[in-house]
């Protein structure tokens, strides 16, 4: 199996066997990395930067699935990041993909316990 992973600093990240780093800012306005690329699985964790998404979208590959948690509005309650740009709106994550890929789950939920956290989740799946 092929893991591609990008990341700005991605000698911080752990070395595996099929792993591939590429290093990029997504955030400095730069042209997406990974071109054409499309991938069965898309999984984006604690990540905010909206002029990507509809690119990491568009790199499902047919029947690929997209796997995404992050912030949402209310988590400034909890600490960072607490800046409404860096905050999904109410039903964000799900409107931004409806009409593009099926949506199997969403949520918008507070998280409890030692990290508590408001958080958009979603699994969608790329047209075959």
């Amino acid at each position: 199996m092929q893991v591609t992973g990008v990341d700005r600093d991605p000698d911080q990240q752990p070395d595996a066997p099929g792993l591939i780093k590429i290093k990029a800012d997504l955030e400095n306005g730069g042209s997406w990395p990974l071109g054409g690329q499309r991938f069965d699985l898309i999984v984006v964790t604690n990540y905010l930067h909206r002029p990507i998404l509809p690119d990491i979208v568009e790199a499902l590959a047919p029947g690929g699935l997209l796997l995404y948690e992050t912030f949402a509005l209310g988590n400034e309650r909890f600490g960072k990041p607490s800046n409404p740009n860096f905050l999904l709106r109410p039903g964000e994550l799900a409107t931004t993909v409806a009409g593009r890929l099926e949506i199997i789950e969403f949520e918008e939920v507070e998280l409890g316990g030692p990290h508590p956290a408001v958080v958009q989740r979603i699994a969608a799946r790329a047209p075959s």
